[in-house]
Parts: structure tokens; sequence; C-alpha cells
């Protein structure tokens, strides 16, 4: 066997669907302990979030509901009484005003609307074996308490979508809905569309795996809850933008099955491949069954490999292990259990390709890749002698329009994200920055996209900052143009890596910094113009990480912010990959050109001029 069909090999996960029910049913029963007596919450261990314990437990019971009902519908209803009953009973349960464990009401913009979504579509997933048998007294509530939706204020936002989902239920049951609710919540869903399979969520810049989870995915649920009831073009137009979307989405999946770590809601890990079987039910999927389940079962089996679920069987709020900074205000105990949305694909029988199909590679697993989405502003690189999946990011920010202002956040601000590494939380990674008299940084801000085009993306950040970034195979190449005064100091930061075993290594020399973790995975600045007489040091951190406890990240930093600079940026794990041969130069007319290490060479124009060309 070739050295590339043994890595090709190690890539496949052998994965079927018996580990999928395996992990689903290990999910199920480590939350029996936590289960209130009555079934209608499960109060699980850790920080609440800031709706409070009573609504995290609803968000416990409904979340799992989700994957209940797709493991009951997955085996027609052929699991057994108890995991039937379990729910059947919450559900009388927590609609009952008069229990002691009823669920809070549906308010304007408050959290059970979210929870809402997931016990409708877990009860028309799981129909003719729950609902269908529930006391008519029982459905009454369950439609009372859903019946909160109707005239409430949501969230301008993805979840216009639970609104919609919860009263096409309604519809389904004969029970009181408002039709114009249903249909302004889906149209706004079009004001949302940039174009290239991607939504914003709502007003902004806001790209990242609420593609994947919720715009892309509650459109699949609603058509199968509407079913004649929907309009056959909007069925039409959701169904080809998710096609769009997965042509892209198998793209952000590491050859060790991780997704691209960025965005917020991090917790919910695996949720990530949802709109892969979504794609499937929906006959949406443009990828081959076998690649399906390669992408899904990859991303799996690397958080379970990984510790996930714990050894009590339970998501805990972190990545790998609890680690508090990939959470927000709204994450409780439950909430890691929208990861329920990964076993969609169990609504798929068990002869149906993507569970029959052998295994088929993954885009990153054979060759690399660079792909420009213009849409989000990123720039999306690959390569298959690491598997190691790197974006980078001119577009997305996650902040409201202007006039209104928000303080950066690690899972947006940054440069660059990928399938091996995780943002420091705080930290200096993947950033540039002018810095006060008391050091404190610049932020990045607002991030301004100047174009995304082949192998080029450009944007200008608050500070007076415009940077190009070029890529090519795992060698990122940023030239900043600064505006400003020129006697602040300027500091840029690499990669961070991150490892639980031990600290990384580093290696320090002129207008270089690297760190290599134990297994070589490395992390590297390169300073090609600009840089002479820069401090190169490399920070480490402990506890900021959420790859792992030791992390570090390489950094230069100069007394004063001269008007360009160029670096050389790194993140491989190909022991053979080159870091020296680069340079740029600064044409007459005052564009750049860089020299990458293979010799290749690019032009960086200003940032606001035609995109750069490779030859």
């Amino acid at each position: 066997m070739t050295a590339t069909h043994s890595r090709l090999s190690a890539h496949l996960t052998g994965w079927t669907r018996a580990q999928w029910e395996a992990v689903a049913d290990r999910l199920l029963d480590g939350l029996v302990p936590y289960a209130t007596p009555g079934f209608a919450q499960y109060r699980l261990p850790g920080p609440a979030s800031h709706s409070g314990p009573w609504s995290d437990g609803l968000e416990g019971f409904a979340r799992s509901f989700l994957l209940a009902a797709f493991r009951i519908a997955g085996l027609d209803g052929r699991v057994g009484p108890a995991l039937i009953e379990r729910y059947a009973t919450g559900l009388a349960a927590g609609t009952d005003p008069h229990h002691p464990e009823h669920w809070p009401p549906i308010t304007d913009r408050a959290q059970p609307m979210v929870e809402a979504a997931s016990i409708a579509v877990a009860l028309h997933e799981s129909r003719r074996w729950l609902w269908d048998h529930l006391d008519d007294g029982v459905r009454q509530r369950v439609c009372e308490w859903l019946g909160g939706f109707l005239g409430a204020d949501v969230n301008d936002s993805n979840w216009r979508l639970f609104q919609v989902i919860a009263e096409e239920f309604l519809a389904s049951v004969g029970a009181p809905h408002r039709r114009d609710e249903i249909d302004a919540g889906l149209a706004r869903l079009e004001d949302w569309y940039r174009g290239g399979g991607w939504y914003t969520d709502g007003e902004g810049r806001k790209f990242d795996y609420y593609n994947a989870w919720a715009l892309q995915l509650y459109p699949v649920l609603w058509e199968r809850i509407a079913g004649p009831r929907a309009d056959p073009a909007i069925v039409a137009r959701h169904r080809e933008r998710l096609r769009e979307f997965l042509n892209v989405h198998q793209y952000f999946f590491g050859g060790d099955g991780a997704p691209v770590h960025q965005g917020r809601s991090l917790t919910y890990r695996f949720a990530t491949t949802a709109p892969l079987w979504a794609g499937s039910l929906a006959d949406a999927n443009p990828l081959p069954p076998g690649r399906t389940r390669r992408l899904a079962s990859g991303a799996l089996k690397h958080f379970v490999e990984r510790g996930v679920p714990d050894e009590r069987g339970l998501l805990t709020l972190g990545w790998y292990r609890p680690f508090g900074p990939v959470t927000q205000r709204y994450s409780g105990p439950a909430s890691p259990y929208w990861a329920s949305k990964a076993f969609l694909g169990l609504l798929l029988p068990a002869d149906h390709p993507v569970w029959t199909a052998p295994e088929e590679p993954a885009p990153v697993d054979t060759e690399d890749h660079c792909l420009a989405l213009p849409a989000p502003g990123w720039l999306l690189h690959s390569t298959a002698a690491d598997g190691i999946v790197r974006l980078v990011n001119h577009g997305s920010d996650r902040l409201p329009p202007p006039p209104a202002t928000g303080d950066d956040s690690p899972h947006y601000a940054r440069f660059a994200y990928s399938s091996a590494t995780a943002p420091e939380t705080p930290g200096p990674d993947n950033h540039i920055a002018l810095l006060a008299k008391d050091g404190t940084p610049s932020p990045r801000g607002r991030i301004r996209p100047l174009g995304v085009q082949g192998r080029r993306a450009a944007s200008a950040q608050d500070g007076g900052i415009e940077t190009v970034s070029l890529v090519r195979g795992a060698w990122e190449v940023r030239v900043h143009r600064i505006g400003g005064p020129r006697d602040m100091p300027v500091r840029e930061g690499g990669w961070a890596v991150a490892d639980d075993g031990s600290p990384p290594d580093i290696h320090i020399g002129p207008a270089r910094a690297v760190a290599r973790r134990a297994d070589g995975l490395t992390s590297a600045l390169v300073g090609l113009y600009g840089w002479d007489g820069a401090e190169a040091t490399v920070v480490r951190g402990v506890d900021t990480n959420a790859v792992g406890r030791h992390s570090a990240t390489p950094v230069f930093q100069l007394p004063y912010a001269p008007p360009l600079l160029v670096t050389l940026v790194v993140l491989s794990a190909d022991p053979h990959l080159s870091l020296t041969g680069a340079d740029a130069t600064v044409t007459a007319d005052g564009n750049v050109e860089v020299r990458f290490p293979d010799g290749t060479l690019a032009l960086s124009p200003t940032p606001t001029s035609a995109p750069a060309e490779t030859r």
C-alpha cells in the first residue's frame, strides 16, 4: 500500500449506523439520573444560564426529546416502552400548570421559545408512537403551551424559525395558529440570504454554524411538518440553497473529523453535521452518500475519541473538556444537547445509501483546496498532508449594524480559525493591534470586507488597518497597511496551538517565532517585510484554550507602527513543510510582491484594488 493510500484509509471512519445508535443510547441513558420525578425536566450539573434553572430544566427535556424522537422513529417505534413512556410522562407533567415540574410559559423573547421548537419537531417525528397515544387532555395542554407563540414578540434572528416550526405543528394537529406569522417568519429568512447558500443570522454580518444547525435545517424540518401545506416554490428554493450550502459545508471538516472552530454555541459540537442528514432527508444533498456518512461519522467519532460524552454519559459545556469561554449567557447545563440534531440521520431507513454505501473520502482527504466564499467574506484553505482546514476571516464579526457597537468576540474577530486549533480567550492570536500606553490592544472591531476572490481576501478594521491575506497550501501571507499614529507599538500574533499533556515547545529567532506541539502541530510567524528589529516571543497560556490546557502563540512586536508589514503565518502538522524561502518586496507602484516558500509568486495590490493574481 502506498503512503497516500495508507493516509487515506486512516481518515475513513469505519463507523456504521450501529455506532450512531450506540452513542444515542448512551446519551439518553446518561440523562436519566438527572430527571425530575415526573420526567418533565432534566436538571443537569453545572452553572445555570441567564434564564435560570427552571428554563434550563425545560431545555434538558426539549433537546433530549429530539434525540429520543429520532431514535423512536428510526426504529419504527421498536425501542421498548420505557423511552416512549418517559417522554409521554414528561409532556403530561410539563404542560400541567398545577404540576410542580410544569414548564415556564412561552413569553416574549424568552428561552422557552427555543425549546418549544425542539418539542414540536420531536412530537412530529414521533407522532405515530407518542402524540397519537397521548390523552386528549395532555394534547390540549401541549397545544395551549405551544400557543404561547401566537402574537408573541420573537427575537429577529433564527428564532423566527422557532415560531414557524411551533405554529406549523399546531396547524398539523388542527390547533389554533396564525398562518400570517408562519409566512412572515419564512419571509424574514429571505431578507437574510446573502447568496451561495449563506444566511446572516439577523441583521449585520453574522456568519457561523447557525447556517448549519438552524437557518438551513429548520426549513427542512418545517417542510416535513407542513407537508402539502408547504408552498412548493418555497420548498424548492430552500432545497436549492441547501444544496449550495452543502457543496461548501463539506470543506469545513478536517481529516480527523473536527469541524472548523469558529462562531458561537460551539458546545453543540457535532450538530454541525445536521444539514448533511437534512439534505438526504429532503433529496437536496449534492454529495455522494458515502461521503455524507464519512463527514458526519468523522465528526461524531472525533469527539467520542476525545471524551465526549464524559464518563457519566453527559455532554458538558465545552469543546472536549468543560471550557466556559466557548459558552454564552444563554448557555445552560443542557444546552449542549442541541447536538441531538446530529442524529437526524437515524430517520433515514437502515437500507438507505447513506448507511449502506462504502465511505468515500472527504475533500480534505485527497488534495489541497482553496475556496473563496464572498458572502461571509472567507477564504477556506485545506491541506491533505495534515488534514487541517483553515478559515481566513475577512467578513464575519457578529456585531450589530451601525451605529450600534459591540465588543470583539474571540470566536469572530480573529483573522483565522481552523479544525485543529481554537482561539485564545483572551489572547493575541491571529490578530494585529496597536497598543495603548497601558498595553491594551486595539480591537479589530467592525470588519469592512474589501473583497474575496481566488486565493485572496481583504478587509479594513478599526484603528486604520487594512489587511490582505494571500494563501497557498498551509501558508498565509498577511499584508497590513497601517494608518494612524506611528508612535504606537504594533503587535501581531499567529496561531495558538494547545495540548492537555504538556506545554508546546518554542523556538525564537530574528523575525521568527515558532510553537510546536508534541505531535508536530506547528504554529509559526515569519516576518517578511517591516519587522526588522521586532521582538519575537511566544506567549504561553494555561486554561485559555478549548483544545488543551497548555497553549502557546507566536507573537511579533515593534515599538512603533510602520506603514506596511508583511507576515508569513503558518499552521501545519506536515513535517516537510518549509518555513524558509519566503520574501516580500514593494514594487514601484506600491504593491507588494510575495514569494511563498515553494517559489510561487503572488501580487498584493492595495486592499481596494483588483484581486491579487498568483502565478
